[in-house]
């Protein structure tokens, strides 16, 4: 069985965002079940594809918004109006539809699309209708860009969004009754896009190939969390736990926050301190005594909450971090309650030490993933196994 991944971003061999290590997970998972897996997408600007024997890239885009200079935000706008089109699959239309047609066919003989959530896919629908298909949905996007119009700071980003929560709607609608299967990353996430029966399944994920070994840490702060804090369900979690948490923790406790520092953040209470880019996220969060897991919106499955459980590493969850995961492990205490919240941190953070082995969570995902994969497949249609090169 030979599949085409059609993925917003080719995967370069160093996974940052949740985003990049859910598709490295998936990737791996429907190699272990016999597939051969073609990747095309778009490189990051300046990065090489991690495995180029099997990516077929289109050219290189950076698709952020924050920092992209002002004409290009009214280029994508401008694209999206006159289209039709989100501005996320705008965003993935710098190849023309003839140069999408010329990597199809380069790739040559295959069996089926695996497309790998909306943007590609939404950028050119049409052209991957001619094969059977597998639609991801890593988040129910319409449902995101409804939270992000809530929490939006003016009118005219609230308009926005909520244009793209009717586009991202009837398009997700879409791909699911076009595909054979869908997965998504949370089991609720099934019932929002209406794709609850047996053609679909929710997939448990890994963030390494690998469970990580056990190993003495040394506490350099009290809490510690790293982020993509410019995506915007990210955004509003961390400003929640700014203005609401922050506040109730006692002097002294020291909350470490990595990665870039979004535009318009205000005033860092005391206490907080953000540290930018760092070498090694693990290194980095096992540096905390408790991790805050903090998700106040969004859907999909928490990245970050997979890797903690991982590590085996104390942590405070909102009920929101906890979707897309059936296993609550010992050292992690569940609070939505901001003052709750603060003093659960305490509590955890006296504990110092208090790690726990993560090799069974991570084995019992890594089950039922490839179990999960295995089901997907099966209803293309197709026969897996060995494949020639």
């Amino acid at each position: 069985m030979h599949l085409v991944f059609v993925t917003s971003l080719v995967p370069d061999g160093a996974p940052t965002t949740g985003y990049e290590i859910a598709n490295a997970a998936i990737i791996a998972a429907l190699r272990r079940a016999g597939a051969r897996v073609t990747v095309l997408g778009y490189t990051w600007p300046g990065k090489a594809p991690s495995d180029p024997h099997n990516t077929v890239a289109l050219g290189s885009v950076d698709v952020r918004t924050q920092g992209a200079p002002a004409i290009q935000k009214m280029k994508w706008l401008a694209g999206a109006m006159a289209s039709g089109l989100t501005v996320s699959s705008v965003k993935m239309r710098a190849a023309s539809e003839r140069e999408l047609r010329a990597a199809l066919k380069r790739i040559g003989p295959f069996d089926a699309y695996v497309l790998n959530a909306v943007q590609l896919a939404g950028a050119y629908e049409h052209l991957f209708t001619d094969k059977p298909s597998i639609f991801v949905a890593h988040n129910v996007e319409f449902r995101s860009a409804l939270e992000n119009a809530a929490a939006a700071r003016d009118v005219v980003q609230r308009a926005l969004f909520r244009r793209e929560a009717r586009l991202l709607r009837a398009m997700e609608e879409r791909l699911c009754r076009q595909a054979r299967f869908v997965f998504t990353l949370a089991e609720q996430d099934r019932e929002a896009l209406g794709v609850t029966g047996p053609r679909s399944a929710a997939l448990a994920l890994v963030t390494r190939d690998e469970p990580p070994r056990p190993r003495s840490r040394e506490i350099a702060f009290e809490a510690g969390m790293i982020g993509t804090w410019s995506w915007e369900p990210n955004r509003i979690g961390l400003d929640w736990f700014l203005r609401e948490v922050s506040p109730r923790l006692p002097a002294g406790f020291r909350v470490r926050i990595a990665g870039h520092v979004p535009a318009g953040l205000g005033r860092v209470p005391a206490g907080v301190e953000f540290v930018g880019r760092v070498p090694d996220a693990s290194d980095f969060v096992r540096q905390a005594a408790v991790v805050p897991l903090i998700a106040q919106a969004g859907t999909g499955v928490q990245l970050k909450t997979i890797e903690t459980f991982e590590l085996g590493l104390p942590s405070v969850a909102t009920s929101r971090s906890l979707r897309g995961v059936s296993y609550l492990p010992s050292n992690c205490t569940v609070a939505d309650d901001p003052d709750a919240f603060a003093a659960a941190l305490v509590e955890r953070a006296a504990g110092q030490a208090e790690a726990l082995d993560g090799s069974a969570f991570h084995a019992g995902q890594i089950r039922a993933l490839d179990a999960a994969i295995a089901t997907g497949l099966d209803a293309l249609g197709v026969a897996r196994g060995e494949v020639a090169a």
